[in-house]
């Protein structure tokens, strides 16, 4: 099962938190990249404001990729399977790969955007096919601990980036093609692990109907003495769902029956997005000077938020199957809530004491390992166990096309946000947490330890009432 969710890992959601973080170190690079393009292209200078046009186009297309990925994700796991959908999203990973890397000798700009459209579908099918795999073949009572390796891969994607990323290594002027086209490297990584493990055995059958390579699957999951209890649940679910086809996004919608779990998807969702932790990286170099940090080491300072990204997925991973989901993840909310509270204060009144730049630095570390501790991390999780088989797709691409749309209009939004409100626009994302942090009180059910089946009858009395 570990290794498992290593090979699915490291093309899945690795690539997501990979590709987001090493974009940051080549921007200069980038910048003259594209001056000298249009320079030799045209023979005349470029546009202050097109250029930032064209770097906005270059960082952001990465949204719109991953939006398209969200989309037809689900579907290329119902027709490919879980294991085929993930060994296909390598192809173009491999493609955008080789499309970035040629645009700096070929002197054609174009084809990095190209390629980062195209890592961001590559970002957006992984973040929505990883967990799905994970959640259905992980036993029950270790399936919130496994479903982690969603975020432990995303976080340490984040770290990877921002270590390879130092100019010290291929964050260099000379180097930054060489950065960009090193997504190959998980891609090739998963095209040669994942073949050895079998498919989903809840796909294999549910929606396949074939029990021999099913129990296969198990036995080579779970143990020859271990696999049956898993069966006979995989055989019940497929009994209450009666050769019920897998469902269309928008049939979810139409349907009393999911309504509640659909409502708690899409607010955890934007919840996750909209909590706060673009505005903290967003802060974070400001806090860490006013702190009297150098600017050239600053960089490296930045490593630590990686680092406590990684350490709070991997605390998570370890408690999720303890203290349940619903402990952790109200938690992390209510946390995030108090240091919004305390940063609003100390970025405030940062000149006035001495002390003051290095609370608002303890508050930038202890809101990142709240968020890692919480949302970060079972936001997935939580999506997974809140389907049955048939709408379980369906529900990843609802919630991946909701998150991405999240993503891009935080990046479009929150400049104008900060210029506005400056360090108030804390309490703003102070009122998100909290009210995230209530819905989930009341809704959701803990669902540690509950098979998919026990966790829609909880739901059916939210989405029936006494008719249950």
């Amino acid at each position: 099962l570990f290794l498992a969710v290593c090979a699915v890992g490291i093309g899945g959601t690795f690539q997501y938190g990979y590709n987001v973080s090493i974009i940051n170190a080549p921007t200069q690079h980038i910048h003259k990249f594209l001056n000298e393009t249009w320079s030799s292209r045209y023979h005349k200078e470029l546009n202050p404001d097109l250029l930032t046009f064209l770097w906005s186009v270059i960082a952001s297309i990465f949204s719109l990729g991953g939006l398209c990925g969200a989309l037809i994700g689900g579907s290329m796991a119902i027709r490919l399977g879980r294991k085929g959908a993930l060994l296909m999203n390598n192809i173009i990973a491999i493609l955008a790969s080789i499309l970035m890397g040629i645009s700096f000798p070929t002197g054609l700009f174009e084809l990095l955007i190209a390629g980062r459209f195209l890592i961001g579908i590559n970002s957006g099918v992984g973040l929505c096919v990883q967990p799905l795999y994970i959640g259905e073949f992980a036993p029950k009572h270790l399936r919130g601990g496994l479903a982690m390796g969603t975020s432990i891969f995303l976080t340490g994607g984040i770290l990877t980036g921002q270590i390879i990323g130092l100019r010290e290594l291929l964050g260099g002027e000379k180097h930054w093609p060489l950065l960009l086209s090193s997504s190959c490297i998980p891609a090739v990584a998963q095209l040669l692990f994942l073949p050895w493990f079998p498919e989903s055995p809840r796909y294999l059958l549910i929606d396949r109907g074939d029990e021999l390579s099913c129990a296969k699957a198990l036995k080579r999951f779970h143990g020859s003495s271990e696999y049956r209890r898993e069966m006979e649940d995989i055989q019940r679910e497929c009994f209450a769902l009666d050769g019920e086809k897998p469902r269309k996004p928008w049939q979810l919608f139409t349907d009393p029956a999911v309504r509640w779990q659909l409502i708690t998807v899409i607010v955890m969702t934007m919840g996750q997005q909209l909590s706060g932790i673009n505005a903290i990286y967003f802060y974070a170099t400001y806090v860490f000077e006013q702190a009297g940090i150098v600017a050239e080491k600053i960089p490296y300072v930045t490593l630590g938020t990686g680092v406590c990204e990684c350490l709070t997925a991997l605390s998570c991973g370890l408690l999720i199957d303890y203290v349940g989901r619903r402990c952790l993840i109200i938690g992390g909310y209510l946390l995030m809530t108090l240091w919004c509270t305390v940063l609003t204060f100390s970025l405030t009144y940062q000149e006035l004491y001495s002390w003051v730049p290095y609370m608002s630095m303890m508050c930038v570390f202890a809101f990142i390992l709240s968020f890692g501790l919480g949302p970060g991390g079972i936001t997935n999780t939580l999506t997974a166990e809140l389907f049955v088989q048939s709408s379980r797709p369906a529900a990843y691409m609802i919630a991946g096309t909701v998150s991405w749309i999240s993503f891009f209009t935080v990046g479009m939004l929150f400049p104008f946000i900060v210029n506005g409100l400056k360090q108030y626009c804390f309490v703003v994302f102070l009122l998100e947490c909290f009210f995230v942090a209530a819905f989930i009180f009341l809704i959701i059910p803990e669902t540690k330890n509950k098979s998919f089946l026990e966790i829609k009858k909880e739901f059916n009395k939210l989405n029936f009432g006494r008719n249950a």
